[in-house]
């Protein structure tokens, strides 16, 4: 498929599939043939740009980097739940014309056989601009991506997936340079401390981390640690999400029914659920900007409890469930948080 394309554009960000896909498209047409661009903006993360580079320079695939200005589209800065579709019609745009100038004959994309399950407006996108899949084309998932980057020496093989910052924040809440520093300082300080596959999810004052199943005693272990180094980027408080990293986390939203039409949880309610779980003694607020987060302080060894109550936390209004990393459900609150203790008749 790709020798029919004579030579090609390729939006390479660095990534296991777009790295897989440029070294397969220079052994397949000569690297001469193939150009891999990466799109630069606030929101696209500085240790991917390093791998991509890295990855470039190791196996001589040409390599051209240039600036993108989707923060500037206010379609995308509101942050819909489509907003991968406005980044990525500014980086086909970009691509397609730099491709022509360039004679290159197609631009092409990382997109595997998984991506159709998800929901990926940026796709749309794509289609319109008359990009092409050929991993998706051919029909290969992101295990067999890994598994055949691993045996072409690839070190992308077994990195975890690292979308755009944007796509850290819930939608809605407005894309901003700050907002994405933000998020990229307190992924910095996690990765410091050797975590290795997590989100921080921005909530407004609040930091919502994703982390690894595997990882999260360990977290809950090192919560000082932690806050402190999550909150010096600018968040009051850092929140342990209890079910651990998963794809699409903020996508869960969408199908929800927002209660009251706020949207917001219960925590007197939610108080009474943790008291009658054996959870006496704790606290339990309405954190974020949505007040959306059942925020839970509570001893480490609750993780699993709190996990096991999440759909009944969920039933009462609440997006996602976590552990107070923090003291800040200790302090006076001015953003409208709602605190309980569990305690029978709380």
């Amino acid at each position: 498929m790709l020798r029919s394309c004579g030579s090609v554009c390729i939006g390479y960000s660095g990534g296991v599939d777009s790295v897989f896909l440029a070294r397969v498209a220079a052994d397949a047409l000569g690297a001469e043939r193939v150009l891999a661009v990466t799109g630069r903006s606030a929101a696209y993360p500085a240790v991917q740009l390093e791998q991509a580079r890295e990855c470039a320079r190791r196996f001589g695939i040409p390599h051209l980097e240039i600036w993108t200005d989707e923060l500037s589209d206010p379609n995308y800065a509101a942050n819909p739940t489509n907003r991968c579709y406005f980044c990525k019609t500014e980086l086909w745009g970009r691509l397609q014309a730099l491709a022509a100038e360039r004679g290159l004959a197609v631009v092409l994309d990382g997109s595997n056989a998984d991506d159709v399950a998800d929901f990926r407006p940026g796709m749309q996108a794509a289609r319109e601009h008359g990009v092409r899949s050929p991993l998706l084309e051919v029909g290969l998932t992101k295990a067999e991506i890994r598994a055949l980057s691993r045996r072409l020496g690839l070190p992308t093989w077994d990195q975890p997936a690292s979308p755009c910052l944007s796509s850290r924040l819930p939608y809605g809440l407005a894309v901003t340079p700050e907002r994405l520093q933000q998020v990229e300082r307190a992924e910095e300080a996690l990765r410091a401390l050797g975590f290795r596959e997590f989100r921080v999810r921005h909530h407004g004052d609040a930091a919502r981390l994703e982390l690894a199943p595997g990882e999260l005693a360990r977290a809950a272990a090192a919560a000082p640690e932690i806050a402190t180094r999550v909150a010096s980027a600018g968040f009051t408080s850092v929140l342990l999400d209890v079910e651990g990293y998963r794809r699409g986390a903020l996508n869960e939203a969408l199908g929800m029914i927002q209660l009251a039409g706020t949207g917001a949880g219960r925590p007197q309610a939610a108080g009474r659920l943790l008291a009658r779980a054996g959870l006496a003694r704790t606290r339990v607020r309405a954190a974020g900007h949505a007040l959306d987060i059942a925020a839970v302080a509570a001893p480490a060894s609750a993780l699993d409890t709190l996990a096991g109550l999440a759909p009944a936390l969920r039933a009462l209004g609440f997006r996602f469930i976590a552990l107070e990393l923090t003291g800040a459900a200790r302090k006076p609150r001015h953003d409208g948080a709602r605190v309980a203790h569990a305690a029978a008749g709380a």
